[in-house]
């Protein structure tokens, strides 16, 4: 801005001098012109000299006043030309200046801002670390206590399944002596039943004993007169009225360790049937010998003691009512 006032200040200057010179000039023109004219009248008396020297003289100095004019107007469009090239580099300076605080102002901002989100990534990231960490140890806290479950949970299961074993063989041993013990105090009074003819058995309850007879047919005729017929106990067994009975002739070698009737019950074969008396008598104390489903001397002394105890007919065998006062049905 200095420079434009100091430019303007040489501009007015120059006009000032221009003028005055053009001012002298035309004095200088007049003297000439009033001496010129003397001299004409004196030197030329004759009519008509004094006038074309006139004309002379005015066109001089009408050439000097254009030459001076066109000067002054070239000095001063060098001046406006040259305020105007210093108004130029200024806007263009100060275009440049207002571009570079521009820019520098932009690039502060742009510091500035990531300046200020670096502390928020790294908040994030540490928050996100933190996180992480978090869920690891919380992972492995829930690792350490399910093993650490889990190896409770084995150590009371190996205590508890060792517990109930030796209770289980106690009970075992007590089970056995008190069914030994049963079955030698009642050996004097209970005998095993072989004859269901007698008047105790002549009752609705216990007609499969009762009315019990050895039939001998053979395989046709088993066949063609039953449909439900089984090999267990090494023989035949061919179902009748909610009993298993023994198929005598079916096979020829058939072997039946007992022969008598065995009440059936949910479509469980005969051995089956066995299996849960023999279960359920040693669990009351009355049977120790094997689970086998086989309707041996045992088990038939086993059922006599129980169905004398419990005030059932005697018929050491497999009847409704024993199975039903054993709960077995």
């Amino acid at each position: 801005m200095k420079r434009i006032v100091f430019l303007t200040c040489i501009g007015s200057l120059a006009l000032a001098l221009t003028a005055w010179g053009t001012q002298k000039d035309k004095g200088g023109h007049g003297s000439a012109r009033g001496g010129g004219a003397r001299s004409a009248h004196v030197v030329s008396p004759r009519s008509g000299g004094g006038h074309s020297f006139a004309r002379v003289n005015r066109t001089a100095r009408s050439s000097h006043l254009s030459a001076a004019r066109g000067k002054t107007h070239a000095a001063e469009r060098r001046t406006v030309t040259h305020n105007r090239a210093a108004l130029g580099h200024e806007r263009n300076v100060a275009r440049t200046t207002t571009q570079r605080t521009a820019r520098a102002d932009a690039a502060r901002a742009r510091s500035s801002h990531v300046a200020s989100r670096e502390p928020r990534t790294t908040e994030r990231n540490r928050a996100a670390l933190n996180r992480k960490r978090n869920l690891a140890r919380a992972n492995a806290q829930r690792t350490n206590r399910v093993q650490a479950t889990q190896a409770r949970n084995t150590r009371v299961a190996k205590a508890t399944r060792n517990a109930a074993r030796t209770n289980l063989a106690v009970n075992r041993q007590r089970n056995l002596t008190l069914a030994r013990n049963v079955l030698h105090n009642r050996a004097g009074n209970v005998r095993v039943t072989n004859n269901w003819r007698n008047a105790r058995f002549n009752d609705s309850r216990y007609a499969a004993f009762h009315n019990y007879n050895r039939n001998w047919h053979d395989r046709g005729w088993w066949r063609g007169h039953h449909s439900n017929i089984v090999f267990v106990l090494g023989g035949w067994w061919y179902w009748n009225a909610g009993y298993w009975y023994p198929a005598w002739g079916y096979d020829p070698y058939a072997y039946y360790p007992y022969d008598g009737p065995i009440y059936g019950y949910s479509d469980l074969t005969p051995d089956q049937v066995i299996v849960n008396v023999q279960t359920q008598l040693q669990a009351d104390g009355y049977y120790a010998g094997p689970i086998d489903g086989i309707l041996g001397s045992q088990t038939r002394r086993a059922l006599a003691a129980f169905q004398a105890d419990h005030g059932l007919a005697v018929t050491s065998a497999v009847d409704r009512l024993t199975l039903a006062t054993l709960g077995l049905t």
